[in-house]
């Protein structure tokens, strides 16, 4: 079976690379040159609300870092890798190397928004690893946003069909980290991609063995966040009101407890 991974270049999305190519379940690998991982602050902030944006970058990355970095000696070698650039990802050459490929199985993640001409040539099994849990907290920054409504427990990740609707294919799998006592916003999102990562290798082996993977279509077109939507000032609730202890206070009760439905497909 052959699987590509189109993803991005930021360490989480190395780090799942590098989790299917460790498992044997690597065939080919596109990279999308992606923005600074750490972006500066806007200009004109008010003082608090500059603090936790530095704060809040500096923690994910250094978070990202710790829980997600690969060492160099298992850099991903002997499989075909082809960098492109934003503009290059829909591409006649990016087609032409996924043709090439003759991939069974095709996962994105942290790339942009695909286009119909390369959506077209995937095959039956193309597949979406979307940052938050759908059809909840769709669209950008939506491993943030279960923070900001105090729903840690909906902090994870969809594996979805690809299509061309925004993350609104068809759901194959939903994958959720355990919530451990002390840790903050971005030790939650690390950890979702390490669970995702590992639920990625069971489901590709299962496919492998022949089962069928079939998605469920998302009833509900829950809520699709924008990157607009999300201003600095946000921060103030999770830094200034609650100390980045979200976690613990939903761990002890204090916010009660909504449980997502999941979808699983083992």
């Amino acid at each position: 079976m052959k699987v590509i991974f189109l993803t991005g270049s930021h360490t989480r999305h190395s780090y799942i690379a590098w989790r299917l190519h460790k498992a044997n379940l690597l065939s080919g690998l596109l990279v999308e040159e992606r923005e600074e991982f750490v972006p500066s602050p806007h200009a004109g902030l008010k003082e608090v609300d500059h603090h936790n944006f530095v704060r809040h970058f500096k923690d994910r990355s250094e978070s990202e870092e710790r829980f997600l970095s690969t060492p160099e000696s298992d850099s991903i070698r002997g499989i075909p890798v082809l960098r492109v650039t934003m503009e290059e990802l829909n591409s006649d050459k990016v087609k032409e190397w996924i043709q090439k490929q003759n991939p069974d199985v095709v996962l994105s993640y942290g790339v942009h928004k695909i286009n119909k001409n390369i959506l077209d040539i995937l095959p039956k099994y193309a597949w979406n690893i979307h940052g938050g849990l759908s059809p909840w907290y769709r669209g950008n920054i939506t491993m943030f946003w279960p923070f900001y409504f105090l729903q840690p427990n909906f902090a994870g990740m969809t594996v979805h069909h690809l299509t061309a609707q925004l993350d609104g294919g068809p759901i194959v799998h939903h994958s959720v980290p355990e919530l451990v006592r002390g840790d903050g916003i971005h030790d939650v999102a690390s950890r979702a991609v390490i669970q995702v990562a590992e639920d990625l290798i069971q489901i590709l082996i299962l496919l492998q063995d022949g089962k069928e993977i079939n998605g469920q279509p998302q009833k509900n077109s829950g809520k699709l966040f924008t990157g607009v939507d999300w201003k600095p000032q946000h921060l103030r609730l999770v830094y200034n009101h609650f100390d980045n202890d979200i976690v613990d206070r939903f761990l002890d009760g204090e916010f009660g407890v909504q449980e997502p439905p999941l979808i699983k497909a083992f």
